[in-house]
């Protein structure tokens, strides 16, 4: 599994990536976490707004920061 989060740098988008990061170790899912702030790269998604969740390329959530209860259930599913 391929997770990314998209964002420039802001509050929400690190706060977005270490949330991530803690789901990942506690769940133990064999997966890659990347954050991504190139805007270009970002732009590719079609995401307008930030902080944004893809996992295996597929946009799962945009614009909010996620409790991580919700990243859990994005993750499991």
């Amino acid at each position: 599994m391929e997770i990314k989060v998209l964002g420039t740098g802001c509050a929400g988008c690190k706060v977005l990536h270490e949330t991530v990061k803690q789901v990942v170790a506690e769940l133990k899912l064999a997966a890659t976490v990347v954050k991504e702030e190139d805007i270009m790269k970002i732009m590719s998604y079609n995401v307008m707004a930030l902080p944004a969740l893809v996992v295996d390329e597929q946009v799962v959530a945009k614009g909010r920061k996620l409790s991580l209860a919700e990243v859990k259930e994005l993750l499991t599913k």
